[in-house]
């Protein structure tokens, strides 16, 4: 499975795109009242940098408060080294930006498996301001590249983080856990499968679940992966589930031992939202849960067969 749509808001802004609206003549709107996606179509004549800087020379950069980054590569995948120098390059042009998502693209123009990323830790530490940062691609090193990586950092205002891989390296699982973000409210972690560096393990989420990291946590997403099951079970007893109001298990393997262990746990009615969606659990334990859970805003869709023997991830290549 893979990433099929681009995103249409992000930070509670209409995504616009940049470049297209540029070719096309159209006229822009205000700068604070958009997120500006910049990205590239496939074989552009115009490299990313090129359609940064004109983004940053035609529009209020000062007054831009969410950007989104699409695809960076003119052809064959690259390195996402370069444009992230762009990028952290202009911090002194971007005072008021608030929200950055990093690599809003679909499969049809690059596997998110292809998607060469590389140490995003400039993005935090060149923007002090920010309040989310989503990061979309590889956890893979690439020939001559680093491969996803980000080391131990403070921030002050980050309160949304959400790293999307097919394969989240657990040297990035272990740096989140060890950054200092106390105003982190939201984070989610696409796990991913080993084939494509997700070598995470259940020992590797204790920091998240024990309540000892990230104080105003309030949402969790540990997503995507195919131990879902023993995340769950262990989610069960998780100590930082009492001050949450959100909780992600989606996309994931999860199956009846999962969901059933869950329910034996600690209570759940608490939350405001469970997202259990792409799962393989049985009619009669959805059930169960929608009886167990009637005040949660329970998402079960994407159902898949529970006696599928190819169970998979939403998101791997």
């Amino acid at each position: 499975m893979t990433v099929s749509r681009h995103i249409e808001e992000f930070h509670g802004l209409p995504v616009f795109d940049f470049v297209q609206a540029v070719e096309k003549g159209a006229q822009l709107p205000d700068a604070a009242a958009v997120a500006w996606k910049i990205g590239l179509e496939y074989e552009s004549p115009r490299t990313f940098t090129e359609c940064w800087q004109q983004f940053l020379d035609t529009v209020e950069a000062d007054r831009v408060s969410a950007v989104v980054i699409g695809l960076w590569s003119q052809e064959e995948p690259d390195s996402f080294a370069e444009p992230l120098r762009a990028i952290v390059g202009a911090a002194g042009r971007l005072p008021a930006l608030r929200a950055l998502f990093v690599g809003d693209i679909t499969f049809e123009e690059c596997e998110i498996s292809w998607l060469q990323l590389v140490d995003v830790t400039p993005l935090l530490t060149s923007f002090p301001q920010l309040t989310e940062l989503v990061v979309r691609g590889s956890g893979e090193d690439w020939e001559g590249g680093s491969g996803l990586a980000l080391q131990q950092v403070r921030h002050e205002r980050l309160r949304a983080l959400r790293f999307e891989s097919g394969g989240l390296p657990v040297s990035v699982v272990r740096s989140v856990a060890a950054c200092d973000f106390p105003a982190l409210e939201s984070l989610a972690l696409w796990l991913g499968v080993d084939q494509y560096g997700g070598d995470a393990a259940l020992d590797d989420l204790t920091p998240f679940l024990d309540g000892s990291r990230f104080p105003a946590l309030r949402h969790l997403g540990l997503q995507n992966s195919e131990f879902q099951d023993a995340i769950a079970a262990t989610v069960a007893h998780a100590p930082v589930v009492a001050r949450l109001e959100a909780l992600t298990l989606s996309m994931g393997v999860l199956t009846d031992e999962g969901a059933t262990a869950l329910l034996e746990g600690q209570p759940l009615t608490h939350l405001r939202a469970l997202d259990l969606h792409h799962h393989y659990l049985s009619d009669a334990m959805q059930e169960r849960l929608r009886q167990a859970l009637p005040g949660v805003a329970l998402d079960l869709s994407e159902a898949g067969k529970p006696d599928d023997q190819w169970r998979y991830v939403a998101v791997a290549e």
